[in-house]
């Protein structure tokens, strides 16, 4: 397996913790990682999967610097953001639960990518100050968000409030997360939210498996429908408007700092 997925199996769950240092930025070598690391999971027939990163960050989300070195190169573009849309439609068509288990914070792709999952622990906040946050923030950084990728934020947090949250690109703490229904479950650390997450695989394993499997394949139909349904070619087209590339270079720039 590649040194960047750590796998750890905890009888009959796989975790698959992303370990690109140090913020688990989605290139196309984690993505590919990722993929290959779920295949191999689907394959062995392990009830479920649990899906974790680090205590800072459970993944920032694209690797943006990546994503800006490909230039005017539409095609390598296309092929990096496949990946990641693979990745996510791989999680969203898993033949078992997958759980995600967020013990740093989870922008942009990183949310969208818990939003996969069928089931989500957070950690707690242990500075109020600095809270831990989760949120798809791309109006921030200069991007839309794809209409399936808003469709997996209303289906947890409501249509109203999903459209307050998307449009503003707002990040919230893991406590109002948890409040709205954005993260399932919080756990006070990163030990205690992978335990969490598990216990809820565990749960569902016991299930008689495949009326638990049908039925959850019927309940997560528009998950992967909506999925299906992102516009690649639209989205890169957005990618490269004038303001959008003016606040992705804005922002790498302050990373840089």
């Amino acid at each position: 397996m590649s040194e960047l997925i750590q796998v750890v199996q905890h009888d009959d769950v796989r975790e698959l913790r992303m370990a690109r240092a140090p913020v688990n930025a989605l290139d196309d070598a984690l993505c590919a990682a990722l993929l290959e690391a779920l295949q191999g999971a689907f394959d062995d027939g392990v009830a479920g999967v649990l899906l974790s990163g680090n205590e800072r960050v459970f993944s920032a989300g694209l690797d943006v610097p990546s994503l800006l070195s490909h230039g005017d190169d539409r095609a390598a573009l296309h092929a990096s953001w496949s990946a990641f849309f693979n990745v996510a439609r791989t999680l969203a068509g898993a033949p078992m639960p997958v759980a995600a288990a967020l013990t740093g914070h989870a922008p942009a792709g990183g949310c969208a990518l818990a939003l996969c999952c069928d089931y989500r622990v957070m950690t707690r906040s242990a500075d109020p100050a600095r809270p831990l946050q989760i949120g798809l923030n791309e109006t921030q950084v200069g991007l839309a968000v794809p209409d399936g990728i808003q469709h997996l934020m209303r289906r947890v947090v409501g249509v109203h409030r999903a459209e307050r949250l998307l449009v503003t690109g707002a990040m919230i703490p893991a406590e109002q997360a948890e409040a709205i229904g954005l993260v399932d479950a919080l756990a006070d650390d990163a030990a205690a939210t992978v335990a969490q997450a598990l216990r809820w695989l565990q749960e569902m394993a016991r299930l008689p498996r495949a009326p638990q499997r049908k039925t959850r394949q019927i309940a997560r139909a528009d998950v992967r429908a909506a999925l299906n349904r992102v516009d690649l070619d639209e989205f890169i087209n957005d990618w490269y408007q004038p303001d959008a590339q003016a606040a992705l270079q804005a922002m790498v720039a302050r990373l840089r700092k």
